[in-house]
């Protein structure tokens, strides 16, 4: 008598810690006789599906299921009935509250003592999140590729119109170079924000960092998060300023000085405009400048005047004369900023030396 008691009280005990880890799962375990009808239901099955277990208990395992998708039970059931297990498979179920989940499930058969199957087992789990996960991945993917193939174009128009203007192949590799290389510093500021945009400040402290004389350089204007074009586009723009600047300009001499400055219009009847200037002056040059070549456009002289502009729906206005260099590009402010982005007051600007 005392080895059937101590059996039984390990059998309970046995009994217990089954039903405190089934109770304790972060998976809906869900048990049901052949004819569907619920018999057991976990609190992970409650929060999944949003019954009470009293509201589950003894109703049929199809109020879970989409009716779309109601011969899978009979599928189900057949399978138990021959002793199968189900391997995981994804598919939808359906709430209280009348909205679907996307499920993993698992199904086993269920034998009494005497080995005879009574019912079925089944293990949910909520793939909701790794299905976002999947379906962000993909658009990612899918992103990933365009600004590829846009990336390579641009590289390819980079190549054509400096090698149109290289004297010699040295100067070609260099130019292509650092041209590449600025296009980099643009990519790896989106990058670290996820493609979300990057900010003007870091965007033209980013590609003037190279040319150094950071003393000599002013930026001012209202903090502004860029969207991936304008960063890609506006940084070929200082690139190419700040390359000729340090031949040339400002930044060729220890007396130059660069200010950069944006604003944005406050008509609240028309479209908001951005506008940006890039203003120079230094001792005259007496070097061949490009900016004083009427004859011949150099690549940074396209980019500032037809491709930066004309890539944000705006125009752009160069000045020059011996010891000053101005561009002014205006464009429509919806074309520059993250859409719906929140801005800070444009009253509210940096005014900081590099």
């Amino acid at each position: 008598m005392a080895d059937i008691a101590s059996g039984e009280k390990q059998d309970a005990t046995a009994d217990a810690q089954l039903a405190a880890i089934v109770d304790s799962s972060f998976d809906a375990i869900i048990s049901k006789d052949l004819n569907s009808i619920i018999k057991s239901w976990n609190q992970a099955a409650e929060r999944m599906f949003g019954y009470s277990a009293e509201e589950a208990l003894g109703q049929s395992i199809l109020m879970l299921i989409p009716d779309h998708l109601k011969n899978e039970e009979t599928e189900i059931i057949a399978k138990v009935r021959r002793g199968e297990r189900l391997a995981s498979y994804e598919t939808t179920r359906k709430r209280k509250d009348g909205t679907f989940i996307a499920v993993s499930l698992t199904v086993s058969p269920i034998r009494n003592a005497s080995g005879e199957i009574v019912g079925a087992s089944k293990i949910a789990r909520d793939i909701s999140a790794s299905r976002e996960n999947e379906r962000r991945i993909k658009m990612l993917m899918r992103e990933v590729n365009h600004r590829v193939k846009n990336q390579f174009a641009v590289i390819l128009s980079m190549v054509r119109e400096t090698s149109k203007r290289s004297q010699d192949p040295r100067e070609f590799e260099e130019m292509i170079r650092a041209r590449i290389m600025a296009l980099s510093r643009s990519h790896d500021l989106l990058v670290t924000s996820n493609w979300a945009g990057a900010s003007l400040f870091d965007l033209v402290q980013e590609h003037l960092k190279p040319f150094g004389r950071e003393e000599q350089i002013l930026l001012s204007g209202p903090l502004l998060t860029l969207q991936s074009n304008a960063v890609q586009n506006l940084g070929m723009a200082f690139h190419e300023l700040g390359t000729n600047s340090s031949k040339y300009g400002a930044l060729a001499s220890d007396s130059g000085r660069v200010e950069v400055t944006w604003s944005m219009s406050d008509d609240a009847l028309a479209e908001r405009e951005f506008q940006l200037v890039w203003e120079e002056r230094s001792p005259p040059y007496s070097g061949g400048d490009e900016r004083d070549d009427t004859t011949r456009k150099g690549f940074g002289t396209v980019v500032l005047q037809r491709v930066a502009p004309q890539s944000l729906g705006g125009s752009a206005v160069i000045e020059r004369s011996p010891g000053y260099f101005r561009w002014v590009l205006n464009a429509p402010l919806a074309s520059i900023i993250v859409p719906q982005h929140p801005m800070e007051d444009a009253g509210q600007t940096i005014g900081l030396g590099i």
